[in-house]
């Protein structure tokens, strides 16, 4: 009767990856009580599934993953209808989303609780305490209304050894979905395996939604533990290549060269994210060591050239605008791919500041693609994050900016579209500088396609770079239909929205 059932909301159409995320709860509770996972990735119909389950009596637990974006939406609805039909459920989130906007979560009256960063104690000491009628007030990591509706944050529990963690249960999500369904072909390979190798980052960039949980902490795998995993997937499903979704993986240099040589005899290709300040500071040996295990690409938050906004959203670290070029042409000698992503329309104090920002965003972008035609860029719209004590929130308060006060209002497309950084809603951008950022955009993209869309043909990449290129050369980025028509026709594929 204390079975736990696991959700896993969509988060992307016609791709599948391990729910790393759901499964590492799951492996907080194996062999102390049942659990059953439900993807919406793969079902037609996850409200339908799930309600499978919960007919048969014995689930009272109800766990989800939430991430901002597409994967909120599902959440929602499911939420709403669930706790209306089963009421007596528990209903327990996790995830960026709730932990940075545990107020509209909670007073929605679906959801009962909130794991606030790792929930591998949390999670397994909140079953036991409802499960058992024990106290969880003083459980580490809960978010919760209290009996008078207050909303109650309990203390954080420090980051956990990796190491010690239970092995994820690969072989029995295989009984729930075949494994090779998670494998999916990408630019790195036939069959991608998408794995966690560390939580965290050392680092507090005020634009990102990892600091307010993690609080400048990282804790790692040992590359062995690492490779064991990698090792067992490929073996037993035939996975041919990783994309490690830390949120910094290459923190520290001894562990990437480590795994380095313990992967390289599998002959598998790889990607990872890092900072440019940090593996600037690489031996050469390192970085040659990286890439001839199988690293093609790595994803580098260049943010902005401005040294002066990389102050703003407290970037730390050392990285300039001098070090993000420098290190864009250091990586062709070892055949890396640098996908940089920046950050554009930060707020500023009039209007003028904010366009003059843009403007040299995108003149930087283009010393850097000079300097290394082959470096990837993503750009992203700068779209606020709750991390209060920094500036950078200061000023996005006192501009008049607001996030939504109730879960059905996140559920809007603009909302949608804010929370993949492409539509940002704040009161400093206004929509003739969102189409100089998207104009910019579509050009570059068409003069220099992304390498990660794997289904654009040669010809295509050429014809498209024809229709481009001069735009490009004379600056010349309004109203770009052409190009616009020709990524639609052929579907291009943009990696800050769709990934690989």
């Amino acid at each position: 009767m204390n079975k736990i059932l696991l959700f896993n909301p969509k988060s992307a159409n016609a791709k599948y990856r391990i729910p790393n995320s759901i499964l590492n709860i799951a492996a907080s509770v194996e062999g102390r009580y049942e659990w059953a996972i439900v993807d919406g990735n793969c079902e037609p119909d996850p409200i339908k599934k799930i309600a499978y389950y919960l007919d048969q009596g014995d689930f009272k637990y109800l766990g989800f993953t939430v991430m901002p974006g597409p994967q909120l939406k599902q959440a929602i609805i499911a939420a709403k209808t669930l706790k209306e039909k089963y009421p007596y459920i528990k209903m327990i989130w996790g995830g960026y989303f709730p932990s940075n906007h545990s107020d509209s979560v909670l007073y929605s009256g679906y959801v009962d609780f909130i794991i606030n960063g790792p929930g591998d104690h949390a999670f397994p000491l909140l079953i036991d305490a409802l499960a058992y009628d024990r106290p969880f007030e003083f459980i580490k990591n809960l978010i919760y209304k209290d009996v008078n509706g207050k909303i109650v944050k309990t203390a954080k529990e420090d980051l956990i050894d990796q190491d010690s963690l239970p092995a994820l249960p690969f072989d029995k999500l295989n009984t729930f979905y075949p494994i090779p369904k998670f494998l999916g072909k990408t630019y790195l390979g036939e069959k991608t395996l998408a794995y966690h190798s560390s939580i965290g980052c050392p680092f507090t960039c005020s634009f990102c939604a990892v600091v307010p949980i993690y609080e400048a902490r990282w804790k790692a795998k040992s590359a062995q533990t690492v490779y064991n995993d990698v090792k067992y997937i490929k073996d037993k499903w035939g996975a041919t290549a990783i994309e490690f979704h830390d949120n910094n993986f290459f923190v520290s240099e001894k562990r990437a060269v480590e795994f380095s040589r313990l992967i390289k005899p599998e002959n598998m290709t790889w990607w990872g994210m890092a900072r440019i300040d940090t593996m600037s500071k690489f031996k050469d040996s390192s970085l040659a060591a990286i890439r001839d295990a199988g690293c093609k690409c790595i994803f580098f938050g260049a943010e902005s050239g401005n040294n002066d906004i990389l102050e703003q959203m407290d970037k730390g670290g050392t990285q300039t605008g001098e070090q993000i070029i420098e290190f864009a042409e250091r990586l062709k000698k070892f055949d890396i791919i640098p996908e940089y992503s920046f950050v554009l329309g930060t707020p500023a104090p009039t209007p003028k500041q904010v366009e003059a920002q843009i403007d040299f965003e995108i003149d930087f972008i283009k010393k850097v693609k000079a300097v290394n035609p082959k470096t990837e860029i993503v750009i992203y719209t700068y779209s606020p994050v709750p991390t209060p004590g920094s500036e950078l929130y200061k000023q996005v308060l006192e501009s008049g900016f607001k996030f939504p006060q109730t879960l059905e209002d996140w559920m809007s497309p603009a909302w949608e579209n804010f929370d993949l950084r492409k539509n940002p809603l704040t009161p400093w951008l206004t929509p003739e500088m969102i189409d100089k950022i998207r104009n910019f955009e579509t050009v570059l993209n068409g003069v220099y396609p992304t390498v990660t869309d794997i289904r654009l043909s040669r010809l295509k990449r050429e014809l498209i770079k024809l229709v481009a290129g001069v735009r490009y050369k004379i600056n010349l980025y309004q109203y770009p239909y052409e190009i616009k028509l020709l990524q639609k026709v052929w579907k291009y594929r943009q990696p800050e929205i769709q990934g690989f």
